[in-house]
């Protein structure tokens, strides 16, 4: 009777076993497809097998172990920083991009060749008002072209702004979240897969906005580094980023954490994209207290150019003005001299024109030896090409996520063929240990009436 007992004992162990192994391949297939889940296993022990001290061996359920292979999550959540950047790379020179759009036509290029062709027109008869009213109003376009151009860089400007601060706003919500989530694994009694596929969610969202080094801790919970060095999680505690906008400033947004300046720290991501586009790319163009920008060297020098020219057939004669206080502002504030008038124009001497005319192909020491076409022509090629760069580097590193996330799932994913496999496997082992139990009770109770009928 105790053999028969201890063998009933067995099977009954073994049948929670496999039924604990069918629970857990359940419970992969019904996530298979839930963010950051990961293929859990149910382990099995073996039990010790020694007759002569009663041990009749078996097996039990050992511990549920996770797939989660943290290697693959790294190289998951780099590929989508990467992919973060290169994708807000590619809208922020977009809108770069159109304000320099010289494929339609108009705009600046298209009324400064007009401008050059009346200096042209009226070289050829220095004496017409015709000819010196289309000088000054196609200079009053040109200075309209350079404002409206100054302004739609500003436009972006605003809009890279408040992305900028959206963005910081999204990874504080995500932080908060992580926090909350780092709290209830270290309450946790044991391992809680649904946990740690919410953790690991929130993680890859994370990872798109800025580069992030993730720490798994032994309860569970995760400790988060912005770029490695700056907290954004530590156990359950948030760290908030705050961002501070400073337009014209040479570092015009400014990421802090605690209070401290950590802009420099920012690396990669949605984040890292937008700094470098408010902080380098647009005071390239629009300049700042550290620098002039390029679209407002060239109106600078244009009108320095005409004026010079003119003051020299007529001392104290302007077609351009500006405010001269403020070199980075000089494209918002030019404008064509009210003074200015054909009766001046016509005035001046004979060769005033011919030498206006030439401005044209002249090449300008100020703006690095190019005509005004010329480097006009280099803004706009410059922002097409940084354009074409991050697209191409958009695809790429869309091909390198996907070959991340293909990894992932090959090492830790739910692959429904083989939990199929496991269930008919288990299922069968079981449905064996349950005959089996079935024939030891029933032997169990034939012994039990042998020894009455005896007795």
């Amino acid at each position: 009777m105790a053999s028969i007992q201890s063998a009933l004992n067995n099977a009954a162990a073994a049948l929670d076993a496999f039924s604990q192994v069918m629970d857990v391949t359940e419970n992969n297939v019904t996530n298979a497809s839930t963010p950051g889940y990961a293929k859990q296993t149910q382990t099995l022990e073996p039990l010790s097998f020694d007759l002569a001290e009663g041990d009749m061996g078996g097996v039990r359920a050992g511990q549920v172990v996770s797939a989660r292979d943290q290697y693959a999550e790294q190289t998951v959540r780099s590929a989508q920083t990467a992919l973060g950047q290169s994708t807000q790379d590619v809208a922020s020179l977009t809108n770069v991009q159109s304000v320099f759009d010289i494929s339609d036509g108009t705009g600046l290029a298209s009324d400064l060749n007009t401008l050059f062709s009346n200096f042209s027109a009226w070289a050829q008869t220095p004496t017409s008002p015709t000819a010196s009213q289309a000088v000054i109003t196609s200079a009053g376009n040109v200075a309209q072209d350079f404002n409206e151009t100054y302004q739609a860089l500003t436009t972006v400007q605003a809009s890279a702004g408040t992305q900028l601060r959206t963005t910081v706003g999204d990874i504080n919500q995500l932080t908060a979240q992580l926090a909350g989530l780092n709290s209830q694994a270290a309450e946790a009694s044991g391992p809680n897969a649904g946990l740690d596929a919410q953790i690991d969610s929130t993680l890859e969202q994370l990872s798109q906005y800025a580069g992030i080094t993730a720490m798994p801790q032994s309860d569970g919970s995760y400790n988060v580094l912005l770029n490695g060095q700056i907290p954004l999680v530590l156990n359950g505690a948030q760290y908030q980023l705050g961002c501070t906008l400073n337009p014209g400033s040479p570092q015009a947004a400014t990421i802090l954490s605690g209070g401290a300046d950590v802009t420099a720290q920012v690396d990669g991501g949605q984040l890292g994209s937008l700094i470098d586009t408010y902080n380098t790319v647009l005071p390239s163009y629009l300049g700042d207290s550290s620098q002039q920008g390029q679209l407002n060297a060239m109106a600078q020098q244009l009108a320095d150019s005409v004026n010079g020219i003119l003051s020299a057939g007529s001392p104290g004669l302007a077609l351009f003005d500006y405010d001269p206080t403020s070199p980075s502002t000089v494209a918002q504030t030019l404008s064509v001299d009210p003074s200015a008038t054909t009766a001046q124009l016509t005035a001046l001497p004979v060769g005033t024109p011919a030498s206006l005319s030439g401005l044209e192909s002249a090449a300008q020491e100020a703006l690095g030896g190019s005509t005004f076409s010329e480097y006009y022509g280099q803004m706009a090629s410059s922002a097409g090409a940084a354009l074409s760069t991050a697209t191409n580097r958009q695809t790429t590193e869309q091909a390198t996520l996907a070959q991340a996330q293909n990894l992932r799932q090959q090492s830790s994913g739910v692959s429904l063929d083989q939990e199929a496999m496991t269930m008919i496997q288990f299922q069968s082992a079981y449905d064996a240990c349950s005959k089996m139990v079935t024939t030891l009770d029933q032997l169990s109770q034939d012994a039990i009436d042998m020894v009455q009928v005896f007795t």
